[in-house]
């Protein structure tokens, strides 16, 4: 056990993919979580009643006041207080607390599982800049709305540009999670060309 923690120890101190990886997460989960308690605690956007509005079923939802607040920034955007319930840009909704617990676990398994890959085990592993970047950033916002659903049994999102006419609300963990999705795609282009014969 011991050889193994020296070994992890050693890894995440050597330069590299580990390393960039783990400090971009890090970097990531403390803007998420920043920009998130500013947002309900500078501008408190989201006072009592809010997140009790937003988790109620549509039925209860008619006897409740929606206290929920928004910023007018611009025309093309606000900063307009969502409780998600479900994963990026609101999709899968979990209604329940067994449906909030299997988005904590698939997210830290996910999380684990790319980790790992930092690290140099498992059949994904990040041996190239963009892979790192790209793990790093999908596992600081995984576990950047993680957090929100284990104190909250929400995600915190706030971020909206409905007036280009996208019409999902969102936050830094849901744009690092998507950039990291792209940069995976993006590495995996870049590799195939690479590989192909001239």
């Amino acid at each position: 056990m011991a050889d193994l923690a020296r070994e992890l120890w050693q890894r995440l101190l050597a330069p590299g993919a580990a390393r960039l990886g783990l400090v971009l997460a890090a970097g990531i989960i403390l803007a998420d979580q920043i920009s998130k308690w500013f947002v309900l605690n500078v501008l408190n956007l989201s006072p009592q009643g809010c997140l009790e509005f937003q988790l109620a079923s549509p039925a209860e939802r008619a006897f409740l006041p929606n206290t929920c607040e928004r910023i007018e920034i611009s025309g093309i955007f606000d900063l307009t207080m969502v409780w998600n319930k479900g994963v990026s840009f609101g999709l899968l909704g979990a209604d329940n607390m067994a449906g909030r617990l299997l988005l904590i676990g698939f997210s830290l398994a996910v999380a684990g599982y790319l980790i790992a890959g930092l690290l140099g085990y498992g059949a994904l592993k990040a041996e190239r800049q963009f892979q790192a970047l790209a793990f790093g950033m999908i596992v600081g916002g995984a576990l950047g709305n993680v957090v929100d659903r284990i104190f909250f049994g929400a995600v915190v999102d706030f971020f909206d540009f409905s007036g280009l006419g996208f019409p999902w609300v969102f936050n830094i963990a849901d744009v690092s999670i998507n950039v990291g999705v792209g940069l995976i795609i993006l590495d995996m282009l870049l590799e195939g060309r690479e590989k192909r014969p001239s």
